[in-house]
Parts: structure tokens; C-alpha cells; sequence
């Protein structure tokens, strides 16, 4: 969005709009600028969800895990979560056999305990859009 379209939408000119988006900048609260990109124009139409469990829990296999997921460009996410799964990775692929690929490459760089794979069906809501109303 431009500049001055955004100072219009909070009441500013576009120079003080931009000094307060580069102070924003400054301070961490806008981490980066990005571009959105369709996944289905760039033939990533398929999204799946991969729950990870593991018998390792040390910071050095950790450190291992993410340095595995760092080199496999399809893995878009990656958290570490609570309950039954420690890991939930959310990849972009074509179809299912490229998944396959992403699979193997994953299993041989690191042990796993077990991998569920979960296929989304259809999309129903997915944003970047943060609730800002919580903002301190």
C-alpha cells in the first residue's frame, strides 16, 4: 500500500506517515515488507500439515532439526509445540509425490520418532493480517 494511501486511511500526511512507518521499522514492530504471492500461479496448490514426534529433546538435536527444515524450501512453517506432537511443519508442494520427496529428504537428514502427514483439503481462512488491538 502506498504511503500516502495509508496516512489518508489514519489521518496524515505521507511525511510524518513515513517517518512513524520507519520508527516502527526501527523498533521491531514491522519485522519485514513482504509480497504475497498466489501458491496455485506458482503450482503450490497442495498444503500438508506434517506432526512430528521425537524421542530427542536436547538443544543440540534441536539446533540439528531446524538446520534439517532450514534446507528444505517447501517446509514454509515450523513450530514447536505442546501436547502429543512436538513439531508441527507446514509445507507447499504440487502434488503428493513431490510431498514424497520432501519426506525422504527430511527423514534422511534427521531421526525421527514418527510423521503424520495431513493433506488440507480446502482452505477456509488464511491471513498475515495480525489483531493489533492487542498491542501495548
Amino acid at each position: 500500500m502506498a504511503v500516502a494511501e495509508i496516512g489518508a486511511r489514519v489521518g496524515l500526511s505521507a511525511t510524518p506517515c513515513w517517518r512513524r512507518i520507519q520508527k516502527l521499522e526501527a523498533d521491531g514492530v514491522i519485522a519485514k515488507r513482504v509480497a504475497l504471492l498466489d501458491p496455485d500461479k506458482l503450482n503450490l496448490g497442495v498444503t500438508v500439515f506434517i506432526a512430528v514426534r521425537t524421542n530427542h529433546h536436547s538443544q543440540e538435536w534441536l539446533k540439528r532439526f531446524q538446520g534439517a527444515v532450514d534446507g528444505i524450501p517447501e517446509i514454509v512453517s515450523f513450530y514447536r509445540m505442546s501436547g502429543e506432537i512436538d513439531y508441527l511443519l507446514r509445507a507447499v508442494v504440487p502434488d503428493i509425490a513431490a510431498y514424497d520427496s520432501v519426506y525422504k529428504r527430511l527423514i534422511e537428514r534427521i531421526e525421527l520418532a514418527d510423521v503424520t502427514s495431513m493433506f488440507a483439503m480446502e482452505t477456509i481462512k488464511s491471513t498475515t493480517v495480525l489483531p493489533v488491538s492487542y498491542a501495548k
